[in-house]
């Protein structure tokens, strides 16, 4: 890696293009980028981790508000992307500044944790935290596509999504180490992830070019003055291809479970004791550490969309695998390992997809239209999956979603099937 000079107009090169020369398959920047990304989910994730039990504990919201509360949060951020891809777009590519608002919206978030003890408060401070994570998204996403040469892409975002799946890993375990070694757990937890995040920051600062020349034989460079505007990035879906993306990503959003269901209805149907409950997440996220990279490669080999239904369809046996009657300990890692799988094969991915099938000069808005209908997405889904389980119950509320995922992942495949994969 090397020290980003912020002073500097001169874009910078992502790959070694020289005659000769074979360009890096995962430059630099991404390394950054995923550094940057690593930090901050160390940060993130120790909050996450106590925010509920002190949310409810602590300050006496009842579950369900909590769940409203995190849901209308996440749907913010969801909102924001938009706002972000297109913002980072308008600025002359100037992705940097974009997403590192976002970055130091969401270190300012944590120290601020510190002083609030009201709900309404709290409500505000996530929903800024939120907003800084929406805006950094599109932007991050679309600088890891530009630095990186199309044949490629797979690769790198599996990279990407490995170093930040890590931080996911390692956030947990410090805040756990944290609240056991002080006394006033909670306030040292949020003071801690606030230096964290600031870490973060500065290497975003340092290590990330303002700058990045797009590379790849179809790589144009845009005059200052063919700046996008807000009427070009929405009428990006008038591109078959990424309108089609676009759509797929949505319905099958709409039949993906949030984590946080699945585990607790693995917990019950796999009679799982409680007291391991914390370590569900852990295992999901250590598979996927393990296969984004391989699989991001594999995605640069064979279709990515191809790749993506096919993690939908390893999500799919995950769900019978929590149906079916085969309980226990090895039924719960095997449908763990799916999830991670899923993951895995889906995240990053999508992500790639979507940058072969956007223009340069769009790269940040075209990833915050394909993210944010796929987020909402799965935000209609978990209230429709929880309305449904409160009437009927789990099992029940699953089946339907299984039934569903099935009718979607057909329906994706013939949509995707006429669009040509990107040649690699």
């Amino acid at each position: 890696m090397y020290l980003a000079d912020s002073r500097s107009t001169k874009p910078a090169v992502a790959s070694d293009t020289r005659p000769g020369r074979r360009p890096a398959a995962v430059p630099g920047t991404v390394l950054a980028l995923g550094a940057v990304s690593l930090i901050t989910d160390i940060s993130s994730e120790m909050v996450t981790a106590v925010l509920p039990l002190y949310v409810v504990v602590g300050l006496g919201l009842s579950p369900l508000g909590f769940g409203l509360l995190d849901g209308i949060n996440n749907g913010v951020g969801a909102l924001v992307r938009l706002a972000g891809g297109h913002l980072a777009d308008r600025g002359g590519r100037r992705h940097k500044v974009v997403a590192g608002l976002g970055y130091g919206l969401s270190a300012v978030c944590k120290p601020l944790l510190l002083i609030t003890h009201t709900l309404p408060v709290i409500s505000a401070v996530l929903a800024v935290d939120r907003t800084g994570k929406g805006l950094r998204t599109a932007p991050r996403d679309a600088m890891i596509s530009l630095a990186t040469e199309p044949g490629h892409r797979g690769r790198a975002f599996g990279i990407h999504r490995a170093m930040d799946t890590t931080g996911a890993l390692l956030g947990p375990l410090v805040a756990f180490a944290v609240l056991r070694a002080t006394v006033d757990g909670y306030d040292a937890v949020f003071a801690v992830s606030g230096c964290v995040a600031a870490l973060g920051v500065l290497v975003l600062v340092l290590f990330v070019p303002r700058r990045i020349r797009p590379t790849g034989a179809g790589a144009v460079q845009l005059p200052e003055s063919a700046r996008p505007v807000l009427r070009d990035a929405l009428g990006l879906l008038r591109r078959p291809e990424l309108r089609r993306l676009t759509v797929c990503a949505t319905l099958l959003g709409l039949t993906t479970v949030s984590d946080s269901f699945l585990y607790l209805l693995l917990q019950r149907e796999g009679d799982l004791p409680a007291h391991l409950f914390p370590l569900l997440p852990l295992g999901t996220a250590a598979v996927f550490l393990l296969l984004a990279v391989p699989l991001g490669a594999l995605a640069d080999r064979i279709s990515r969309r191809r790749l993506f239904l096919g993690g939908h369809g390893v999500l799919l046996l995950g769900y019978g695998l929590v149906l079916c009657p085969w309980h226990g300990i090895p039924a719960v890692v095997a449908v763990l390992v799916l999830h991670g799988t899923f993951y895995a094969a889906t995240d990053g991915v999508l992500a790639a997809a979507t940058a072969d099938v956007v223009p340069v000069q769009h790269q940040g808005a075209g990833q915050a239209l394909v993210g944010s209908g796929q987020a909402l997405a799965r935000f209609t889904c978990s209230l429709v999956f929880g309305a449904v389980w409160s009437l009927w119950g789990g099992r029940t509320a699953l089946a339907v979603t299984a039934a569903a995922l099935a009718i979607s992942a057909l329906t994706a495949s013939f949509v995707l099937r006429p669009a040509d994969e990107v040649s690699t």
